[in-house]
């Protein structure tokens, strides 16, 4: 007999692998009659995956002596004293990832209700060109090599188009927009049924937003962030779990 529809708490502890054997099969048969629910699914052991591959390494780095020193008051501290607060320090890490990671399905999330104008820009963008039928871009992925030139030409600044073949994604192509600070490039991708993602990068000095963000402007989703002195924007109409692992393994290309 089918089971019933599993809760959110199910669907992620399924995700994370930590459900038994006869639990994680039924779990299992019921997502292969769900195709929605499955991906939302897959989009939280894509974006754990991504999570664990770019701080995993930060996790066995030595607690810096700054910390250390910071967290006794400048007194001197034991061997032991020492791996207490390390451990203390490394929690509390852990806490704010795994905080921010619980209350994403909750509305006291912060979310920037007036987004900052490289998250509108992107926004905009991608409420104009991702339901373009004909011309989506000016450029297509069959010439890459010439979209990336020209864009990158344009901007002063070398523009890359992050693989996401791993997420579904295939380049679609791109093309040239005016952004606040002079011209902006846009790359769009797409998955096989037709959902679309873009990638707005235009020059931004804004050093509030250097900070990985969220926002969401007329129903468009946005993860933005500014690397030096450029600002780079991912958008679609994902849920917000599913567009941050990719907005994760974007970022992570831009700075391997």
């Amino acid at each position: 007999m089918m089971m019933k529809q599993p809760d959110t708490a199910l669907l992620h502890a399924f995700a994370d692998g930590q459900l038994d054997a006869p639990e994680h099969t039924d779990v299992a048969k019921w997502l292969a009659t769900h195709p929605e629910a499955a991906a939302e699914v897959a989009g939280w052991k894509a974006q754990s995956a991504a999570m664990h591959d770019a701080y995993d390494a930060t996790l066995d780095e030595a607690v810096p002596a700054r910390l250390l020193a910071a967290t006794r008051n400048g007194a001197p501290a034991s061997a032991g004293s020492r791996w207490s607060m390390a451990a203390a320090i490394g929690w509390l890490a852990i806490g704010l990832v795994g905080g921010f990671m619980a209350g994403r399905n909750t509305d006291s999330t912060p979310t920037a209700q007036l987004p900052l104008p490289l998250a509108r820009q992107a926004a905009i963008a991608h409420a104009v060109y991702a339901p373009e039928v004909r011309h989506p871009v000016e450029v297509g992925a069959d010439q890459r090599d010439h979209l990336l030139g020209w864009l990158s030409k344009r901007l002063g600044h070398p523009i890359v188009a992050p693989a996401l073949e791993a997420l579904g994604y295939q380049l679609v192509g791109g093309r040239l927009l005016s952004g606040e600070s002079g011209p902006g490039a846009l790359l769009m991708y797409e998955d096989a049924s037709g959902e679309r993602l873009t990638l707005f990068v235009s020059a931004d000095t804004d050093d509030s937003a250097t900070a990985f963000r969220f926002a969401e402007h007329d129903k468009v989703n946005v993860f933005y962030w500014v690397d030096a002195g450029y600002g780079y924007a991912l958008s679609g109409t994902l849920p917000r779990e599913r567009l941050l692992a990719v907005a994760t393994a974007v970022y992570r290309a831009l700075n391997p």
